[in-house]
């Protein structure tokens, strides 16, 4: 066989794995959404922020641009709902409760998943438990075919805002049993681009974003191991960056002089092993070290007040997960975790605060040839202590139930209805309880319900021009109890957090995917999202705005992906719509923001050279020029453009 009819096998096989994955996820019990492989390395995206904007009931809060923090909300639940899981154990922050999307990259990423709920899986840790919403990222684990000792993947990305973006992963089979992984990645962007800014009742002009820098490193390595029955997984870390914050444009404010610097360190391990047939085990531990400096000179814009703050944050982890069969159609499981955060500052009359958080999981699971059925119960024990002069919260202890049911009607119809209901809560963060003038220690952890109806339906023809059909929908509706929000006291400049809210959320989140095939060498694959929510306020019977959609959460969003393949050619097409909304909890005229949509395109080459491939892709984003802000204030860049070289052999 010839390098080149070689090569086009290859992409066969590639293109055929993802089919295979999403027809896995369509017999989930919880409603799943995943972009993995060839299909999410197509996005353009920069960063796994951009890529999760393509899942329905989803809402990115993104404050500018490259640089610019963001953060996911799960169907209008809120951040801290959201638990972030990097190669299965949680990313933390007692802190603030926030995971920056922004700085994991997609250049060393396998799959990126989303629950609602929780993973219908029973040996899990605790942890997996003991969030409203989850999203699951995956590093790329080695894989080589017979002979295959060792790949090489690097990868050059340059283009609009001063793109300098390098990085190389490395995979090496040590031995029959155990690989390894090493990736490095440089980014340097000088993140300035134009926008319009409307001046109130007169005219639009054109400025410069800046102070959106920014130059970050990251560097991962990772063993991986086989065992009889098992594997294990070893991981360390670590993203250094310097940041500008290019914050909001307000009253004709268009540059700002914040820095930020961050390392975030962590390492952490797996071991899994099925015993017997009756019995798995699974242990995670993992240590993470979080440092934050944040500078505000005024000295550099007088506008500031002078804020030059460290914080320093230590995690501590593990986790013993059991499951047993006690019947052939029976699983029983018990997870156990502990963790230990503790959080220091160079700030005035800190605290110091320091958490112990124990975690108990029981669940089980009955499989008939029709139905399913999961069950679980999540108690959370927290005790926090700080320094002895101080006031530190009351001790926690909260169980909370999941129920979840999966029907199959027809044996010969993939269509499967399922339902789920979870009560979960979580504890007010750190900053909540303790940060200095703001904190409340007497604040109450937040509380959701969650009710969901939907269904899934898979459908495959072999001698069609379509070749798959998968339709996913549900209906759902959530409560959000002690909303903690921010209120001013008696001195405007110092503000306290208080138990307040009572939010209700009522949605329809719709996903379609097809596979088309012309002959041996079209291939075209699609897929779209829709989702409906309204998001209502019933914190205060008496408010003027009892009842409004909550801020940001618009009626309408949707996306839709289109990607075509020929021979060694690949275009890619995207859109992305986020429909009207409210900037504030007064849905009134001055709060509306405007609905807006992005295209993203591109297209890529691949042709087999020197041994191994090379990859020349060209990217064009957001296409028409679209003017917009994700949260007022914050313009987003217009038209952009990309380019990426990538050879791996």
């Amino acid at each position: 066989m010839s390098l080149c009819a070689q090569n086009r096998l290859d992409s066969l096989q590639r293109l055929d794995e993802v089919v295979v994955t999403a027809k896995a996820l369509s017999k989930e019990v919880i409603p799943v959404q995943q972009l993995a492989g060839a299909q999410l390395q197509r996005l353009g995206a920069h960063s796994v922020a951009d890529a999760i904007r393509y899942f329905s009931g989803v809402q990115i809060k993104d404050y500018g641009g490259v640089g610019g923090l963001k953060t996911v909300n799960i169907r209008s639940m809120g951040t801290n709902h959201v638990g972030v899981f990097y190669d299965g154990i949680e990313l933390g922050n007692a802190q603030n409760g926030t995971v920056d999307l922004g700085r994991f990259s997609l250049d060393n990423m396998e799959a990126v998943t989303l629950y609602n709920g929780q993973k219908s899986a029973l040996l899990q840790p605790a942890k997996d438990f003991a969030s409203a919403g989850s999203i699951y990222l995956q590093s790329r684990t080695p894989r080589f075919a017979a002979g295959e000792r060792q790949h090489v993947k690097s990868t050059f990305k340059t283009g609009s805002f001063g793109v300098v973006n390098p990085s190389i992963v490395w995979d090496r089979r040590l031995n029959e049993r155990i690989s390894s992984s090493v990736s490095a990645e440089y980014m340097y962007t000088t993140g300035r681009y134009k926008f319009t800014y409307r001046v109130e009742d007169s005219y639009d002009t054109t400025a410069v974003r800046r102070n959106g820098d920014v130059n970050a490193v990251r560097l991962e390595g990772g063993l991986f191991g086989s065992i009889k029955g098992g594997y294990w997984r070893a991981k360390a870390y670590l993203y250094r960056s310097e940041r500008g914050y290019p914050g909001a444009v307000v009253k004709n404010k268009f540059s700002h002089e914040d820095r930020q610097w961050d390392t975030n360190v962590f390492a952490q391990g797996s071991f899994r092993k099925e015993f017997s047939p009756r019995y798995s085990l699974l242990i995670n531990a993992k240590y993470a070290y979080d440092y934050l400096h944040y500078l505000a000179d005024p000295r550099r814009d007088e506008a500031l007040m002078y804020v030059n703050n460290r914080y320093y944050q230590h995690e501590t982890y593990v986790s013993v997960a059991n499951q047993y069969a006690l019947l052939p159609v029976w699983d029983v499981s018990f997870s156990a975790d502990y963790q230990f955060n503790l959080l220091d500052a160079d700030l005035t009359d800190f605290v110091y605060p320091r958490r112990h958080t124990q975690l108990l999981a029981v669940a089980t699971a009955l499989r008939f040839p029709s139905v399913k059925m999961h069950a679980s119960l999540l108690g959370t024990l927290v005790q926090d202590h700080v320094r002895s002069e101080a006031q530190g919260a009351d001790n926690r202890a909260e169980w909370t139930p999941t129920v979840v049911v999966s029907y199959r009607p027809f044996s010969a119809l993939d269509l499967n209805l399922r339902a789920f209901y979870k009560r979960i809560f979580r504890m007010p963060t750190l900053n909540d309880l303790y940060y200095t003038f703001i904190g409340n220690v007497d604040l109450e952890p937040e509380y959701t319900n969650q009710y969901n109806l939907g269904l899934t339906y898979a459908k495959e023809w072999g001698d069609r021009w379509l070749r798959r059909l998968e339709v996913q929908a549900d209906v759902y509706y959530n409560e959000v109890e002690n909303k903690i929000v921010a209120m001013p006291t008696s001195n405007f400049f110092r503000w306290t957090m208080v138990n307040l809210g009572k939010v209700e959320i009522r949605g329809i989140d719709l996903a379609l995917q097809t596979a088309w095939q012309w002959g041996k060498n079209w291939y075209l694959t699609g897929r779209v999202n829709y989702t409906y929510q309204k998001a209502q306020d019933f914190t205060d019977p008496t408010d003027a705005y009892y009842g409004g959609q909550i801020p940001y959460i618009p009626w309408h969003s949707g996306s839709a992906v289109l990607n075509l393949n020929w021979r060694e050619w690949e275009m890619n097409y995207s859109f992305i719509y986020t429909g009207e909304r409210y900037s504030s909890r007064a849905n009134i005229p001055v709060n509306y923001v405007l609905p807006w949509y992005t295209s993203d395109f591109s297209v890529s080459r691949t042709q087999h050279w020197g041994g191994g491939d090379l990859k020349l892709t060209l990217e064009v984003n957001n296409l028409f020029n679209q003017q917009y802000e994700v949260v007022i204030c914050y313009p987003m860049p217009g038209t952009n453009f990309k380019a990426i070289v990538q050879y791996a052999f």
